[in-house]
């Protein structure tokens, strides 16, 4: 059996690899033939960089080179199945099953090479989704024409456990800065939720932030405090000088509550602290939650769909192979469909509650049972 189930795992192994380069590629050329007049902006409307051919030829090899680990991620489930269908179908246009049959073997156990190596292969997609995508979800956020490589950006309103907000127009990831920013001091409304009072602001040169004693370091800082009767801050009033603010939000927060609107581009850890910080909107708790859930789903997901597919695929006449392509596609065509129909109603209101998890788990109730009924039935 060793030399059947290698057999099986090259020929898979070989129709993935040849799925893999075709989508990906397909992907990066039609991204590239519609941006392609961004990336020649570089050259005609930046002078100021004093950039060359090659240069713009680096940043998109540089710039493609990230986007393909988030496309294999999306892409990761349909690739397996293409791949499983590829490989399948070949064995059964040259007749290779039947003589699988004769020699006394069952087909279900055609297909333990295939699982064996899709449960790899899903573990890298889950190592691609948890360690590589966060680590460059900078890039990955960058627009077509944006040159810069430094994680630096701004950041406007971004509140603490206290009510505070932070607002700058330049913090480097690699040295903590905040340049010039601004906190607007805030306190919490008696008797009403949600609601705060603004009691002062600071600004400062710049701050960075001392993990030791919790919160930033100030250079150059002033504050002002307002009285309770005073809405706005006026000109006549003083400032005092202020070199600290202990704060909630850390110099790690930042990056995280940053990119808190690509929720996809962070890891399971990443998106469990920003649902425990109380700085959070709430309005998105519930997106944090089904983000959670789809980690962990969406493995699981990719491999029922090829449980209902691969039992179709593993027929005998090459005659019928055709009406199995077909109908193990329209299956994993309705799977997609559950999943991105769950995900489109998971953060919505129904009967008062919302449940993102029902959501998130309700394609894996549907075609588990699918999937066993479907091996339970193969002609073996």
């Amino acid at each position: 059996m060793k030399i059947l189930d290698r057999y099986i795992a090259k020929n898979f192994l070989y129709g993935y690899c040849i799925v893999l380069f075709v989508m990906i590629g397909m992907f990066l050329t039609i991204d590239l033939f519609m941006h392609l007049d961004e990336f020649a902006e570089l050259l005609t409307e930046h002078p100021e960089l004093n950039l060359t051919v090659k240069d713009v030829a680096v940043d998109i090899v540089r710039f493609y080179s990230i986007r393909c680990i988030l496309w294999y991620k999306d892409m990761a489930g349909m690739i397996i199945v293409i791949a499983a269908v590829f490989s399948l179908s070949r064995m059964t246009r040259n007749n290779e099953l039947i003589a699988v049959m004769a020699s006394g073997v069952n087909l279900k156990r055609i297909l333990a090479p295939i699982l064996l190596l899709v449960l790899f292969l899903t573990g890298l997609m889950v190592v691609d989704q948890e360690f590589v995508i966060p680590r460059y979800a900078y890039q990955l956020t960058q627009k077509h024409d944006d040159y810069s490589n430094n994680e630096a950006y701004d950041i406007w309103f971004m509140g603490d456990n206290e009510g505070s907000l932070f607002c700058s127009p330049k913090y480097a990831e690699a040295t903590r800065i905040l340049s010039e920013p601004i906190i607007i001091l805030r306190e919490s409304a008696e008797g009403v939720e949600d609601v705060y009072r603004v009691t002062g602001k600071i600004t400062a040169a710049s701050a960075v932030y001392d993990p030791q004693r919790k919160g930033w370091v100030f250079t150059e800082g002033q504050r002002v405090m307002l009285a309770e009767d005073q809405l706005e801050a006026t000109s006549g009033q003083i400032s005092e000088p202020i070199d600290f603010y202990p704060s909630t939000l850390t110099a790690d927060d930042i990056p995280i509550r940053k990119r808190e609107g690509f929720k996809s581009l962070l890891s399971l850890r990443q998106l469990t602290e920003l649902e425990k910080n109380a700085g959070a909107r709430k309005t998105d708790l519930a997106e944090l939650a089904l983000q959670k859930h789809n980690r962990i789903t969406d493995p699981i997901v990719n491999l029922i769909m090829l449980m209902v597919a691969l039992p179709v695929l593993v027929c005998r006449d090459p005659k019928a192979m055709k009406t199995a392509v077909l109908i193990s596609f329209l299956t994993t065509t309705s799977c997609f469909l559950v999943v991105f129909v769950c995900r489109l109603f998971a953060t919505e209101v129904f009967f008062g509650q919302v449940r993102p998890a029902l959501w998130a788990w309700l394609p894996i109730f549907i075609f588990f049972p699918i999937a066993i009924i479907e091996i339970d039935s193969m002609k073996t």
